[in-house]
């Protein structure tokens, strides 16, 4: 039976198993063979080669005796990456001395449809602290970040990310009386609600519109995070977001 796919649903299906395939990359996997991409996406070996040679010519593989790894096209892309989203140096300042004097994890989060995206950290200077990846993609049915994040977040996209929790649709509610809380009282808290013993206090860094663009949190173990502490966190917190806030930005590269 002839294929009703047309060249434009193709094309985006090759897309999407080219980025498939580099994103099997990663640092516990900086190489792949051919076999392992087989495996791991069940297409066929003829398409895998095909797609891989077609990577391959344009940089963003490189073929080693042991099988393939990131090529030097993706440089460019990083460095682009890097560029755009590197926060200016006085943000850098506000969120190192942030980190210094309370002592728990700086981060700035963006959401990105279902997920939150770490754009910028200062680690704690303890011992036993909290630590993400920049660039790390989080959840969006549960922490501080992400109750100051989906303020203005319409139905269908609270819905979906309802759907996308181990609790299905009925976390929709709950979702709903964070966000409000977070709201009305201008911050957020959360404690062991992703991942138990980790606690956070987030805040809203705005657009010149007004529209929450950003969150701040401050994150650690949970033993660290009492209500006095939790208070003062929130208060340091709302400080430093009023600095980034009153230069005005629609973009986290204006912080």
């Amino acid at each position: 039976m002839p294929s009703t796919e047309t060249p434009d649903t193709q094309g985006v299906r090759s897309i999407q198993r080219a980025l498939d395939i580099l994103s099997l990359l990663s640092e516990e996997q900086p190489l792949i063979a051919v076999r392992d991409i087989v495996n791991a996406t069940g297409l066929a070996k003829t398409t895998v080669i095909r797609i891989v040679q077609t990577l391959e010519q344009s940089g963003l593989l490189w073929a080693t005796p042991s099988g393939y790894m990131a090529g030097p096209g993706l440089w460019r892309w990083a460095h682009l990456a890097r560029r755009s989203w590197e926060l200016p140096p006085e943000t850098q300042r506000l969120m190192r001395e942030l980190a210094s004097r309370e002592r728990e994890t700086v981060n700035v989060y963006v959401a990105r449809d279902i997920v939150r995206v770490c754009i910028a950290q200062q680690e704690s200077p303890q011992p036993l602290r909290h630590v993400v990846q920049v660039g790390d993609e989080l959840p969006l049915w549960a922490g501080a970040s992400a109750k100051v994040l989906l303020r203005n977040a319409p139905p269908p996209l609270l819905e979906r990310i309802a759907r996308s929790s181990p609790f299905g649709d009925e976390h929709l509610e709950r979702m709903q009386e964070w966000i409000e809380e977070a709201t009305q009282q201008g911050y957020a808290v959360s404690h062991g609600e992703r991942e138990t013993g980790l606690s956070a206090v987030a805040v809203p860094l705005l657009g010149r519109s007004g529209t929450v663009v950003a969150a701040l949190t401050l994150s650690g173990p949970t033993v660290r995070f009492t209500d006095d502490r939790v208070a003062s966190f929130a208060d340091a917190l709302l400080s430093a977001a009023k600095q980034m806030n009153e230069r005005g930005f629609d973009h986290p590269l204006g912080f």
